[in-house]
């Protein structure tokens, strides 16, 4: 079944994509749009839903409903449906379109075993086949994982703290693995609550573990919880992670930012032992304890929908494209992708099933209302010298 007639096979350096699913894949139609320099739309593989068919009649290009309508002349295919993973034939889409030849960028997550076989039959089709993880490509961790990068080639990474909910905790771990260059080794240790603990202590929202990521120490906090009827929603936050070095902090304050750096407090001492807090020797003193790393400002949930997403899909399918120009990139690509999804398998081990949860609709605040308390308190007018007074730091 198609909505318009097929597009012609020539479109000059452009890459002919099409997309499978109209769910999140709607984020890939748009990921498609905003490069169209690269990449030109060249069809939608869906079920034949009125929606599915609305979509293809915005966008102009025809509605396949079945694998084998899919054009030859395809060059890559976005499989965004459900893998195995979560009870879905993302895979059985990936490995057909991969057997023709047919690059494939399939959205996560997937189990190891399909991506196995989704190897296998990209090497029979000789064609390229990555994991998308989206998150690594948002702009913010982009920012936050050049910061680590540039962190890990002048001092040791000591420790990682990070959070997130269970729904995002597979690109949680390609992030982290990206942050200090390795996945391998990992290990995940369970911190459970001690017996006796009371009810309302053991039911805690977060599952607290400990655990090593490409050797480097990590605690790890993730919010098992899902709302059956609703899982998109009803997570206290998505991804918050810091990275700690002899230097000090960097921060991933949220998915979308800001990346944040927290210079070390580090001071010498005067011959008596008391901390200089001025003067001479203390120049590492006169830094922002805080720095905004990055954009400075983030953006509203409307624009991360309709812009931050999409852009991690362009960023994403250009990879893509180096790993299709280059061959030897995908066997890299490809043991990345299941070395992700194997730390991902120990640590869904490790923390189980997810509670099963149905609260209310969370109620918003204001945020004039949130800044002007922050407002309420007023600077302190008292003016004082260093000479008149020292600050104490409970250090003699």
């Amino acid at each position: 079944m198609t909505t318009t007639p097929t597009l012609p096979i020539s479109v000059g350096a452009k890459k002919r994509v099409v997309v499978a699913g109209t769910a999140f894949g709607r984020i890939y139609l748009e990921g498609v749009a905003s490069a169209p320099e690269t990449f030109v739309l060249a069809g939608i593989l869906a079920r034949g839903s009125a929606y599915s068919r609305d979509c293809a009649t915005r966008y102009g290009v025809p509605l396949y409903t079945a694998v084998e309508q899919v054009p030859d002349n395809t060059d890559i295919a976005c499989v965004v449906v459900r893998s195995g993973a979560t009870g879905g034939p993302g895979a059985d889409i990936a490995r057909a379109l991969l057997e023709r030849g047919i690059h494939v960028l399939q959205e996560h997550p997937v189990h190891a075993s399909e991506i196995t076989a989704c190897l296998v039959a990209a090497r029979r089709g000789g064609a390229a086949y990555a994991i998308n993880t989206l998150y690594p490509n948002l702009r913010p961790i982009r920012q936050f994982l050049a910061v680590a990068e540039y962190l890990r080639t002048r001092q040791r990474l000591q420790f990682i703290d990070a959070a997130c909910n269970s729904q995002v905790a597979y690109p949680l771990l390609d992030i982290l693995g990206r942050a200090v260059g390795n996945l391998r080794p990992w290990f995940f240790f369970d911190c459970a609550p001690p017996a006796g603990t009371s009810r309302s202590a053991a039911s805690q929202p977060y599952h607290s573990l400990y655990a090593v990521i490409g050797d480097v120490p990590l605690t790890l906090r993730v919010q098992n919880q899902v709302h059956p009827e609703d899982p998109d929603n009803h997570s206290f936050l998505m991804h918050r992670i810091s990275i700690g070095c002899d230097a000090g902090v960097l921060s991933l304050a949220d998915t979308h930012g800001p990346v944040l750096w927290n210079a070390r407090m580090h001071s010498p001492r005067d011959p008596t032992g008391r901390l200089l807090l001025s003067g001479p020797g203390t120049e590492r003193l006169a830094v922002p304890s805080t720095a905004i790393l990055g954009d400075p400002q983030t953006r509203s949930y409307h624009d991360v929908f309709a812009r931050t997403w999409p852009e991690a899909i362009a960023v994403a399918l250009r990879d893509l494209c180096a790993d299709i120009d280059d061959p030897a990139r995908r066997v890299k690509s490809g043991q990345w992708g299941l070395n992700v999804s194997l730390a991902w398998r120990d640590l869904t081990a490790r923390i189980g099933l997810p509670e099963l949860i149905r609260p209310e609709t969370p109620q918003p605040l204001p945020l004039a209302e949130l800044q002007a308390a922050a407002r309420s308190i007023r600077p302190d007018t008292a003016r004082i010298t260093s000479n008149e007074r020292q600050p104490t730091t409970g250090v003699q």
